[in-house]
């Protein structure tokens, strides 16, 4: 629904278009960029199939007297995180050089050669360029993308960038190599993060490439920016080279959307979504990110990216009655409210349900096996390829005419309900399940009303009846146990900031789910304040996050604009470029004032007659590439952050100072992004 709000839209406005593309909804907001007010918004479902159809939707949905000052689009998107867990993107030929590769690795095509480097950046062996040069001639017609991997090549480049000389000369498929994307330890986490750029290029080039053509439809002409997992903010050319780093892009614009809604520096952001429940925390205005890089599915990688915690429970979490109790699962179901809106029939189904009761299911059915009278099936999509049975292609057939139940299928098919198979093809994506979820909940009480809310009413009814409670209890119970679900995940969280994953023991998880559900011993009680307030980020968290607050004892603040929190933050960071360089004195000579160093970084390693030498020769290059790359990134007026890390270790009492083991420079250029001048109509 679009939302307008009086601007002057005269000569001078500065105007952001904020996108974000989430699991269920798309989020379009226009801001004012100098005061943060969110101008219009609005919102469409989320088209998986193709991202640019649902942006387009919520574009249509804007005020189009606004586009003619909008300096910069900003797209935070789950494209590139789904992609990855999906094992989604193109055919790459993967080049590992003086080390066995990782196991499992997303590859098509692999080689092993000779090469790599030690600590020192010394050669351990003579690079095989000859097995590279008979890899790229064999993998012409193969692959989409090379990607290459060195053995220690954040201390020496040198064998990755021959390679990738040598394949640019012999091909014009795009190269990924380890030491661009990270200047950290660990080949294991590098290779696959070079891996994994090379198969999103072309996933990530296609999105772009829709998305301008909706822009030019638009007439909208201001720059395409990206955000990246750490929240800041990157030219569209840029991504189409390192579309890795997209990976959490949503997540990074719900809390950069938390500060720029609400103007906090400290919080814990909690962002409530249709599929998910990402909590973040926000210390001194910047989020908190991960420091071993971010994971995605069985794979860590060195991708810069805010530290969330996701938790699968969402507006669109099944509710499931069994056993005459009610159940939360972590499986997503498309809302009834939303799939009646979307397809009529479903309305007379359920009022045709009305006083019926459930049918009897075997009590070692697992819980998301358990059919529900309410639930209906719908066609979603088909693979080339898939072998199905003549039962399977059948009730393929049913269910792209309309949705239908299980039992309706049973029937038409011929056979006990219980017999039909459907999770495989609803696990393939091939089939949608419609049912009962927290959505519902929330339309049938009339607290959040977007879509059918006659269908959440007349489904909540026959559940309640199921569950031998009324409909108000069980609209009641069901908000009872998100609250409670989300304020689990909200300690964890806290608890693994705190003590990490690997220390939260049995009982330790036990004693939170009793501290949350209030379920304590009979000799004690434990109670808990948390220090920082919450920001509720989505659509629904007014009728959750407010009972969450309570149990914590803290502040709540609900921004005006939470339900399109994510699309404000994806035009409020700023364009930052990071780069790590590396200074080690020559062996055995710590123990000097300014001793003959190595410098160890992205472009080379080099040699030096002294640390100051060093020092110098880093802070101007290193200054002057991280500035270009910032500016290439979209930046417009950049600013130079340079950090020292010196790393000594004390000697024996009587052998004089510290021996020097390392300098580490962290430079970061950071700046506001580029804008598109023109006069505003």
């Amino acid at each position: 629904m679009e939302e307008s709000r009086s601007s002057s839209s005269g000569r001078g406005a500065y105007y952001g278009l904020g996108i974000d593309t989430g699991g269920t909804y798309t989020d379009g907001a226009i801001l004012d960029m100098e005061t943060g007010e969110v101008l219009c918004s609005a919102k469409s479902l989320t088209t998986r199939n193709d991202l640019a159809i649902g942006i387009g939707n919520v574009i249509g949905k804007l005020d189009p007297s606004l586009f003619s000052c909008i300096r910069l689009i900003g797209i935070s998107s789950t494209l590139a995180t789904n992609s990855v867990v999906e094992g989604k993107g193109c055919r790459v030929g993967l080049m590992v050089i003086g080390h066995e590769a990782p196991e499992n690795i997303p590859v098509d095509e692999m080689v092993q050669l000779d090469g790599g480097h030690n600590l020192q950046g010394e050669s351990r062996a003579e690079l095989d360029i000859k097995g590279a040069r008979e890899f790229v001639e064999a993998m012409r017609e193969k692959v989409d993308a090379f990607a290459i991997s060195s053995y220690l090549s954040v201390r020496n480049p040198e064998h990755e960038i021959k390679i990738k000389e040598l394949i640019k000369s012999e091909t014009d498929l795009p190269v990924v190599c380890g030491h661009e994307l990270s200047s950290a330890l660990g080949f294991n986490e590098r290779t696959v993060t070079a891996v994994l750029n090379a198969r999103l290029i072309p996933i990530i080039t296609d999105l772009i490439a829709s998305l301008k053509k909706v822009q030019e439809s638009t007439g909208i002409k201001a720059p395409l920016m990206i955000v990246k997992g750490d929240g800041s903010l990157m030219d569209e050319s840029v991504a189409r080279e390192r579309p890795v780093e997209t990976i959490l892009s949503g997540p990074a614009a719900s809390i950069i959307g938390s500060k720029a809604l609400t103007g906090l520096n400290d919080a814990i952001i909690v962002d409530v979504g249709g599929t998910t429940t990402d909590i973040g925390i926000l210390r001194d205005g910047r989020p908190r990110l991960d420091p071993e890089g971010a994971t995605l599915g069985n794979w860590r990688t060195r991708v810069q990216a805010v530290d969330v915690f996701t938790s699968g429970i969402g507006g669109d979490s099944r509710i499931v009655v069994s056993g005459g109790k009610l159940h939360l699962s972590s499986l997503r179901v498309v809302p009834l409210c939303i799939a009646s809106s979307t397809w009529p029939s479903i309305r007379p189904k359920l009022e045709a349900l009305s006083g019926s009761r459930s049918k009897w299911v075997p009590s070692y059915m697992d819980l998301d096996s358990v059919p529900q009278t309410t639930e209906f099936y719908t066609f979603n999509r088909r693979f080339n390829g898939e072998r199905l049975g003549p039962e399977q292609e059948k009730v393929l057939e049913l269910v792209a005419q309309e949705p239908r139940s299980l039992y309706e299928l049973a029937e038409l098919l011929n056979v006990h309900p219980l017999s039909l198979n459907l999770r495989k093809m609803e696990a393939l994506g091939m089939i949608l399940r419609i049912g009962l979820t927290p959505t519902d909940m929330l339309h049938a009480e009339g607290s959040y009303v977007e879509y059918d809310a006659e269908a959440s009413r007349l489904a909540v009814e026959i559940q309640a009846a199921n569950a031998e409670m009324e409909a108000a209890d069980l609209v009641t119970t069901a908000k009872c146990m998100v609250i409670e679900k989300i304020a689990i995940e909200v300690f964890k969280k806290l608890i693994y900031e705190e003590a990490g994953e690997g220390k939260m023991c049995d009982i330790a998880k036990n004693l939170v789910d009793n501290m949350i559900r209030g379920t304590g011993r009979r000799d004690f009680a434990a109670d808990i304040r948390l220090n920082k307030p919450i920001i509720g980020i989505g659509a629904p968290v007014g009728a959750y996050l407010p009972g969450v607050a309570d149990i914590f004892h803290t502040d709540l603040m609900l921004p005006r604009d939470s339900g399109i929190g994510n699309a404000a933050g994806a035009v409020s960071g700023n364009v930052m470029e990071t780069m790590e360089m590396l200074i080690k004195p020559r062996k055995g000579m710590g123990t000097m004032e300014n001793p003959p160093c190595t410098l160890h970084w992205m472009q080379e390693k080099k040699d030096f007659e002294s640390l100051e030498e060093a020092l110098a020769y880093a802070r101007a290059e290193g200054g002057r590439l991280v500035k270009e790359m910032a500016i290439a990134s979209g930046a417009d007026t950049v600013e130079l952050i340079v950090d020292n890390h010196r790393k000594e270790a004390a000697l024996d009492r009587g052998w004089g100072s510290n021996v020097l083991l390392e300098v580490k420079l962290t430079i970061t250029a950071v700046g506001k992004p580029r804008l598109y001048f023109e006069e505003c109509r």
